[in-house]
């Protein structure tokens, strides 16, 4: 895709060799930089290095955030997006759920983290809204990839890191490889202090958690109706409230809370005095219906299945979930156990299978479960989730998981319109 900067020598810039011509410039990255001939055949108007990029789009003059870890991203990114505007900055925040810049949507859901050009477009749309901060999410898969190549980061942010994306890392230790070369550099860093997989370069590294000494602490917490804690940064020591529920929420809080004071001139009191207005990511621990209770995530990992569900154990829990076809296959057993360790029921279904056979899916889950006399294989997912909606009885919580706010489901290649929020609206006639 052509992006026209005005006021310079060319006209346009690009990724793509075949879009060059005389007043587009090829963008050199380390991703197309074996198309660098294909571009000058095109007629390039020039060759641009990603590092020298950086100037024509005044990237400079904006602080970024970049947040990555293998859950959490998304509600941590949101809650210092949602801090920041109620400060009264004026932000941006590009991640899965797509782009939004002063609390208006600007692009639907895209890629975790997208292009390096995509990127420096959006930082630039930002830059022209008056925004003094941009809030991205950073992939593994990006990372790899070096989609944040030439970015000069304010602060980086580390959540957690559990198993994900094998099929593309082939390993866990190259996956947990991935994320912390992320911190190597001597830029500002935020640190997951409980994260025993974590490792970081200490000069500008701060750290958060709850069970280890962190420079911000979350020394006490309470988990009824939606959550409240305590932070100790030295001697300041302030309370906060919030909506959210769920203890792994109160690590992106308490991450969220800690980077908007890294990066701003306020004071922990302000900060936490905005934390309440933060009502949650839409398709992550949302509740589509009170009675009966049910509950959508987008939990699609055994860790993050674990977190949604211990947040839920005071329940009983019937369970709806699958996994994601052409993805990786190790995950699948585990997110089994998981739910049938868990759940007092769990319906096995179909999630994205893409181009994958879902009766293979499902075996790759059942190998992980001994004792399967609760356990329910139905891979139409409308079914699945009338079949749990039916049996649901008292104060028992239907819980939903993989797709969250997704609206489709991938089978093959075409994307069919399913969002598991409307599907229950649906059958309860809500």
């Amino acid at each position: 895709m052509k992006f026209e900067l005005p006021n310079q020598v060319c006209k346009y810039v690009t990724e793509n060799s075949q879009e060059c011509d005389s007043e587009t410039a090829f963008v050199l990255t380390t991703q197309n930089e074996k198309y660098i001939d294909d571009a000058k055949a095109h007629n390039a108007h020039s060759i641009i290095k990603i590092a020298d990029i950086a100037e024509l789009f005044g990237v400079d003059k904006i602080k970024i955030i970049g947040i990555t870890g293998t859950n959490g991203k998304t509600t941590t990114a949101s809650a210092i997006y949602s801090f920041l505007l109620d400060l009264g900055y004026k932000v941006a925040f590009q991640g899965t759920r797509g782009l939004f810049m002063n609390d208006e949507i600007v692009e639907g859901k895209t890629l975790t983290t997208p292009s390096v050009l995509n990127t420096y477009r959006h930082i630039y749309q930002a830059l022209q809204a008056g925004c003094e901060y941009f809030i991205m999410e950073v992939s593994s898969h990006a990372i790899v990839q070096k989609r944040v190549e030439g970015l000069d980061f304010e602060l980086k942010i580390l959540t957690n890191i559990t198993q994900d994306h094998l099929d593309y890392h082939k390993t866990l230790s190259e996956y947990i490889s991935v994320k912390n070369s992320f911190f190597q550099d001597e830029s500002k860093k935020l640190i997951n202090k409980d994260e025993e997989k974590s490792s970081f370069n200490i000069k500008n590294t701060y750290t958060y958690g709850i069970e280890n000494p962190a420079t911000y602490r979350l020394m006490a917490y309470s988990l009824n109706s939606g959550s409240s804690g305590i932070i100790q940064h030295f001697q300041e020591i302030v309370p906060f409230t919030a909506s959210l529920h769920g203890f792994f929420n109160l690590y992106n809080l308490t991450a969220a809370i800690a980077a908007t004071h890294l990066i701003t001139d306020k004071s922990l009191e302000e900060i936490a005095g905005v934390v309440d207005n933060f009502a949650g990511v839409s398709g992550r621990m949302e509740q589509v219906c009170a009675a009966p209770n049910v509950i959508v995530d987008f939990a699609h990992t055994p860790d993050g299945m674990q977190q949604v569900l211990n947040a839920l154990k005071e329940k009983e829990l019937l369970v709806v979930f699958g996994a994601g076809g052409d993805r990786d296959r190790s995950k699948r057993p585990l997110m089994g156990r998981v739910a049938a360790t868990l759940a007092k029921k769990v319906y096995i279904t179909s999630d994205n299978p893409r181009y994958e056979d879902p009766d293979v899916i499902v075996e790759d889950i059942l190998e992980g479960i001994q004792e399967r006399s609760h356990i329910v294989v139905e891979l139409n997912r409308k079914k699945a989730i009338e079949m749990a909606l039916d049996e649901q009885e008292g104060d028992e919580v239907v819980v939903i998981l993989g797709k969250g706010d997704e609206n489709y489901q991938i089978i093959y290649d075409e994307k069919l319109l399913f969002d598991d929020r409307e599907v229950v609206r649906e059958l309860l006639k809500i």
